[in-house]
């Protein structure tokens, strides 16, 4: 029951972290794809590019996130809220920010010191457009984990992974 009680603080608390860091990737996000379309001052084609998906990838976040806190608390014993639910659309979440953190970290080279560079036009916000799709990929990580060890235990319970997040 101890899991229980931390598993009805720890979502929300979880989930709520990942949706404001997700609105803060898409703000960067999007106003660099609308200073690459308006100006096409971009260093190359993937990080035009890698910019979008991160953009998608914040959205996608963002509106799927808030429909899983709101199934967690109005229908708790729903479909949506049961272990397998939870598991793949975090494990797809986890799959885009993994590649839309790699991909743009790729891209700039591992990091950019805006000091000693003058390739990049936008470097600081690069650079937090990076910073911050790798926090919100390790938070990703840490709900899936939780998650499938939550999965464990209504397996050993007797639900199986259909059975609801809380019991």
């Amino acid at each position: 029951m101890a899991f229980d009680t931390h598993m009805r603080r720890g979502h929300p608390i979880v989930f709520s972290l990942i949706i404001f860091f997700s609105i803060i990737e898409l703000a960067i996000s999007a106003w660099l794809t609308s200073r690459f379309n308006a100006h096409h001052n971009y260093f190359s084609l993937a990080e035009r590019d890698r910019t979008r998906f991160l953009l998608f990838t914040s959205i996608w976040t963002i509106v799927v996130s808030g429909a899983y806190m709101f199934f967690f608390f109005s229908l708790p014993n729903s479909t949506f809220s049961s272990v397998a639910s939870h598991v793949v659309f975090l494990f797809l979440t986890w799959v885009f920010w993994t590649a839309g953190a790699a991909s743009i970290t790729a891209a700039l080279g591992g990091g950019l010191n805006c000091n000693t560079q003058s390739v990049f036009v936008y470097c600081g916000q690069l650079n937090a457009l990076e910073g911050f799709a790798w926090v919100i990929w390790i938070l990703v990580t840490f709900a899936i984990l939780v998650v499938l060890i939550r999965g464990i235990f209504a397996a050993r319970r007797g639900d199986g992974m259909r059975g609801p997040l809380i019991a």
